[in-house]
């Protein structure tokens, strides 16, 4: 049982990259039940127990033998110790495309249950749906509502987002893509140089660590209402605070630079009919914008252009075309050259537990093999998601790159920047509200 990747989809084999989701727990965990209700996940779903083959000139997903798919890990150990080792802890080459593992204190009253899926059959809301489900197969063992066996019919393979795109003319893709490539040729962006010395050496001893900054439901609340007053979204605010921070890190010198700012578009609503989040495929192009951003730039200002370019990039369709040229990105990396990448998840829902488990924390952080500290500069990451009305926003990083101090500073003065827009009283005092 095989299934051959689309060309987008053979994009993501060669990055090594995957999606890290985890839930810290507080109470009792029935281990039986959680084991079968991650059998009956991976069940259900042919790529997650399936393992990548170059098959000729093609990639195939290809379901592994009973003895080899992936099994629910427990051992007993520190949540901090254990997030820490799973976050650097590659899926196999040649093994499973997911890990499950449940970490647990020796009073057996608290743990971190970890979830690692390949970005080659996941994204960002696949795998919250994922997440979820899995809890919600365990939930339902637990309080003995319904049986988590298998569907009796055969699971089917996911269909590839590529394949589900609307028709273009190939000669308007064509067009598209000389008019990306001439942009870029115009407007290279800068990127936040590294602070930790590069070179070989330094790549074999980094390791990834992140930075968290988080916000309580109430200023959460008011980042959306300062949003909303000022016309534009939540993904736009922090964009912004993103690019003026970074702007803050380039080497001195007055005056504008161009920043690039790389946000991720969630194609799942936009195809006819939507494609569920439950899913397993990425379903999420790119949308690169330049902007001129200097140390006087207002926020406000530069969230209101990334708002707005965002905007016409989606009314005009060019995401259809973005997607059909993301075999380009080999070839021509800087399509996807920017200072900043900041995802946007948006509000989702944390999982559902029975009672007496609570989830006392859910994250979501992308991680990936390789970070090439010898390039000696990189875009900077922030994933942004809100679990249960609660904004988190993930830097991950290697310390081949930046240092953890460096990050720290960064998420500090991106911190300092959402709270002056939650002090906002009214819309056009939002860029120099102070917090």
């Amino acid at each position: 049982m095989h299934r051959v990747l689309c060309p987008v989809e053979t994009l993501y084999v060669g990055q090594r990259s995957r999606a890290v989701l985890s839930c810290t727990l507080r109470g009792p965990v029935d281990v039986a039940a959680l084991s079968a209700a991650f059998d009956a996940t991976t069940e259900a779903a042919p790529p997650l127990r399936s393992r990548i083959e170059q098959d000729g000139t093609d990639y195939v997903l290809r379901v592994l033998g009973a003895d080899e798919r992936p099994r629910l890990i427990t051992r007993t150990g520190d949540e901090h110790e254990a997030y820490a080792a799973e976050l650097n802890r590659p899926l196999p080459v040649g093994g499973p495309l997911s890990r499950a593992v449940l970490v647990s204190a020796p009073d057996g009253e608290s743990h971190l249950f970890v979830l690692v899926v390949d970005h080659t059959v996941t994204d960002g809301h696949s795998s919250i749906a994922l997440h979820n489900a899995l809890w919600d197969r365990y939930r339902a063992l637990v309080e003995g509502t319904t049986d988590v066996t298998a569907d009796p019919e055969l699971p089917r393979w996911p269909e590839p987002v590529s394949r589900l795109l609307p028709p273009v003319d190939d000669a308007d893709t064509a067009k598209y893509l000389d008019g990306r490539l001439e942009e870029i040729r115009r407007h290279p962006v800068e990127l936040v140089p590294y602070d930790v010395a590069g070179g070989e050496e330094a790549g074999a001893d980094g390791h990834i660590e992140v930075r968290r900054l988080t916000l309580d439901p109430e200023l959460t609340s008011r980042l959306r209402r300062t949003a909303r007053d000022s016309g534009v979204s939540v993904h736009a605010l922090i964009s912004a605070t993103l690019l003026v921070t970074a702007r803050r890190r380039l080497p001195e010198g007055a005056g504008a630079r161009t920043l690039g700012c790389l946000s991720p578009v969630d194609l799942r609503s936009r195809l006819s009919p939507p494609l569920p989040a439950s899913a397993l495929v990425p379903a999420v192009t790119t949308h690169l914008q330049t902007l001129q951003v200097s140390e006087a730039s207002e926020p406000l200002d530069v969230a209101r252009a990334v708002h707005a370019r965002l905007g016409d990039f989606l009314s005009r369709g060019d995401h259809v075309h973005e997607m059909r040229i993301t075999p380009e990105i080999p070839r021509n990396p800087q399509l996807q050259l920017a200072t900043v990448i900041a995802t946007n998840m948006g509000v989702v829902p944390g999982p559902r537990l029975p009672e007496g488990l609570r989830a006392v924390d859910v994250r979501l952080v992308p991680a990936r093999e390789h970070y090439f500290p010898q390039a000696g500069r990189s875009p900077v990451m922030a994933c942004v998601v809100s679990f249960e009305g609660r904004l988190s926003i993930e830097f991950p990083h290697s310390t081949a790159c930046y240092s953890p101090s460096f990050m720290r500073a960064f998420r500090d003065d991106v911190r300092a920047g959402l709270l002056r827009f939650t002090t906002a009283a009214e819309p056009g005092l939002a860029g120099a509200a102070g917090g």
